[in-house]
């Protein structure tokens, strides 16, 4: 590990997060959190002591919670949580996901208002700083009293019995046998523990933070996308006006408008047009509004993520004074509407996207370019068929977009009645997104194709050192060939943020 991150359940940020999900970071406990984790034991244990009913620690679970426990009972209870809940099914979550699950939940341990032992937490830290990964299929969690089923797995490998992504050839490995390897003993559940684990937005909330991430850079290759079109079709800067955003109130558009002007300055290209010849289509004159709303649903991802990553989601919640709380922090509703709100402001920017390389390749809207940037028009079908793969994934997003937390089935014999099906909300995200970095690969690729054959000419700073970064990785269309190669390349480049970053280094945005 590069360095360690403290946690104390109050100060995680979204950047932290990232660090430790997709770097080499590491974590420990603060001092004060293995304070309070200690003390909130304390009041577990005095309960306990006196046979006072708790829910997950002397009844049972959901609608078995009129159901007592005898104390001898107690721990087996937690165990026997972990395991029958432990039912999901599918793909293996991707490791950052993973990651981002056990540091929530650790996070949220630390805060001392979980009742757990220190040593649950201690497990949590050296799973993330060994980069143990537990295998926790994707399936089976709708959301509601935490994410039960994913957390169920990552709780069964922490007792030893569950599984771990393998390192090299072995795809999975049973947890004890890591466990074993590591010198890492398993954990053996006491009191409100497994209960403790279980109840917590953990999955949600780390499909939540990547997607801010993520969403946030799809918006910026967007922008940079959105620049190299609006020189090769050869746009009217007036629709970035300054004042446009200032009459409507609009931060954001504003925001958006100044990233075009910076990208767009020095053109020869997109300048304001001495003779009327009518307005430019949506795609190019309403950037700054239809992006602007990409940056507000972002911004509001981005406080829900803030919030949750330091947020108690146990329950019931124990507070000093003896007392457990019984409540619904485990509910993701909150998390659910950001995440379908996500889903539909990236399908934005897919979508605008796909629409202009229509555009670009289309012979009666694209100002005088060759049809489909051919080098010989009917010898070559140029990108005619990338504006068909764009087509497709924007058709996909379509139908991904549908709101998962618009519907809800009944669980729990109606004990829960309502659920926000948030972790499926995460999981058709991550896809949307995938499919709109290929479709922002397309228009990068034939927005540059026609920036060149706009030559000599040329386009704005923002635009010429995106087709420079272009040109490292993709070479001209000078002869038809298969472009699918080219197409992930520059996908994987939007995905890793390093084109990005190039046009960054040349042009602040």
């Amino acid at each position: 590990m590069t360095e360690t991150l403290p946690l104390d359940g109050r100060s995680l940020t979204l950047e932290q997060f990232l660090a430790v999900a997709r770097g080499n970071c590491g974590v420990s406990l603060t001092a004060e959190a293995r304070t309070a984790v200690a003390a909130s034991r304390r009041i577990v244990e005095r309960a306990v002591a006196s046979d006072r009913p708790i829910y997950g620690v002397t009844t049972g679970f959901g609608a078995l919670s009129d159901r007592s426990i005898p104390r001898a009972q107690a721990r087996e209870l937690q165990i026997s949580l972990v395991r029958s809940h432990a039912s999901g099914t599918g793909p293996p979550l991707p490791v950052d996901v993973v990651r981002g699950i056990m540091l929530v939940r650790l996070n949220s341990l630390a805060r001392g208002h979980s009742g757990v032992r220190v040593d649950v937490l201690e497990r949590l830290v050296e799973f993330l700083n060994r980069g143990l990964v537990p295998w926790i299929p994707e399936q089976g969690s709708v959301g509601a009293s935490g994410d039960l089923a994913p957390l169920a797995h990552l709780a069964l490998a922490l007792a030893g019995e569950g599984l771990f992504v393998g390192r090299g050839p072995v795809q999975l490995e049973p947890a004890h046998e890591t466990l074993r390897r590591e010198g890492i003993a398993a954990l053996e559940l006491a009191e409100k523990e497994g209960v403790a684990l279980l109840n917590g937005t953990a999955l949600m909330a780390s499909y939540l933070c990547l997607a801010v991430a993520d969403g946030r850079e799809a918006l910026a290759t967007a922008l940079i996308a959105s620049a190299l079109s609006y020189d090769a079709l050869q746009g009217s800067p007036e629709s970035l006006d300054d004042r446009l955003g200032e009459v409507r109130n609009s931060p954001e558009q504003r925001a958006v408008a100044n990233s075009m002007r910076r990208l767009l300055d020095g053109s020869d290209l997109a300048t304001i047009r001495k003779k009327w010849s009518g307005q430019d289509p949506y795609t190019l004159r309403c950037i700054p509004q239809v992006l602007g709303a990409v940056q507000l649903a972002l911004d509001f991802g981005a406080r829900v993520a803030a919030a949750e990553l330091n947020a108690v989601s146990d329950n019931p919640v124990v507070f000093e004074g003896d007392e457990f709380v019984n409540g619904g922090n485990f509910h993701g509703q909150p998390l659910a509407l950001a995440l379908d709100t996500l889903a539909i402001a990236v399908q934005y920017i897919a979508a605008f996207s796909e629409r202009r390389i229509a555009r670009l390749v289309h012979p009666a809207l694209n100002r005088g370019l060759p049809a489909f940037l051919a080098p010989e028009p009917g010898v070559s079908s140029g990108f005619m068929v990338p504006q068909y793969l764009a087509a497709a994934l924007v058709n996909e997003n379509q139908t991904l977009v549908h709101p998962a937390s618009a519907a809800s089935l009944s669980t729990s014999a109606d004990q829960e009645d309502f659920v926000s099906m948030g972790p499926w909300a995460g999981a058709k995200l991550r896809r949307i997104l995938t499919n709109t970095r290929r479709v922002l690969a397309v228009e990068w690729m034939v927005a540059g194709q026609a920036l060149e054959l706009r030559r000599p000419r040329s386009g704005g700073r923002g635009s010429e050192a995106a087709l420079r970064a272009l040109r490292t990785r993709v070479a001209p269309w000078a002869r038809d060939r298969s472009p699918a190669a080219d197409i992930e390349r520059l996908a994987a480049a939007i995905e890793d943020s390093s084109i990005v970053n190039e046009v960054r280094a040349a042009v602040a945005f």
